[in-house]
């Protein structure tokens, strides 16, 4: 047995890699590292999958629902069979146009919880967890989303929906309802990863937060026409490319930027400060 059989190899588990910016931080990945896709559609992490192994990877896929604890718990099992997990992209999400107000933020905040909790558990001095926000979670005012609108989340879940459905539904439409509990979800994402980086901290785990803006990919493309208002406010006036996050959030995830921890990279072309500061359009 050589040295090369002795040490543990990587692991690399990406959420949502079966497509989209999640696939494409993936392939910005290093080539030792075993890459784990999940997701909830087995047709497109098949697909995903033969696209890595045909640029050299050696990856592997898991069909899961982020949503069910249960299910977060079986992927953890499965991605440590392989190795040692040492980056935990999680870039599984909803948008607007994809479901519910409770179904947005049982996935996309309470999924963004089991992740964090249950990876974390068994991950090691040096390792990172990236979780994927959206520029969303800035629109909305800090007095409703705020750290009195999250911490339930972690005591009390049916409360933490109960909360932020009911503060959606302050909308009109039924799109603005599904907006509404996007950016309160998103908004989640962001405080929850910079409390966690704290947590998790004492044990040389780092948990950084990204925020695209709106992506050309096919999630993004169903949000283009209702949720596409702040493109005009973009430096570039245009969309984000998927190989550009995915080499942004590839970055964030390299054990090379371990002072990188507890803030969120917001990666929207400039509209959120366009909008914001400048008013450019």
């Amino acid at each position: 047995m050589n040295l090369k059989d002795l040490i543990e190899k990587e692991v690399c588990v990406i959420t949502g890699g079966g497509s989209g910016i999640g696939l494409s931080a993936a392939k910005h990945m290093p080539k030792h590292k075993i890459i784990v896709l999940s997701g909830r559609t087995v047709k497109k992490l098949e697909k995903a999958i033969k696209e890595l192994e045909d640029l050299g990877f050696e990856a592997h896929a898991f069909a899961c629902d982020v949503s069910s604890r249960e299910n977060v718990t079986y992927l953890v099992e499965f991605a440590a069979s392989f190795g040692e997990i040492k980056n935990v992209i999680h870039a599984a999400g909803m948008s607007p146009s994809m479901g519910t107000p409770e179904k947005l933020l049982q996935v996309n905040a309470l999924g963004t919880v089991y992740v964090n909790q249950e990876f974390s558990k068994c991950m090691k001095e040096g390792s990172v967890i990236v979780d994927v926000s959206s520029n969303s979670a800035y629109v909305l005012p800090k007095i409703i989303a705020n750290k009195m609108t999250f911490e339930k989340a972690e005591t009390d879940e049916e409360a933490y929906i109960k909360k932020n459905v009911k503060l959606s539904n302050l909308a009109r439409s039924e799109y603005q309802k599904a907006g509404f509990a996007y950016a309160l979800s998103k908004s989640f994402v962001v405080w929850y990863a910079a409390k966690c980086a704290f947590d998790y901290g004492n044990k040389g785990i780092r948990v950084v937060s990204v925020s695209p803006g709106l992506v050309a990919t096919d999630m993004g493309n169903l949000e283009a026409e209702e949720g596409g208002e702040l493109i005009q406010y973009a430096a570039e006036k245009r969309m984000g490319r998927p190989e550009e996050l995915g080499f942004a959030i590839a970055t964030i995830a390299d054990e090379r930027n371990g002072y990188l921890t507890g803030v969120d990279i917001l990666c929207d072309g400039g509209s959120t400060v366009g909008k914001r500061l400048f008013n450019c359009k």
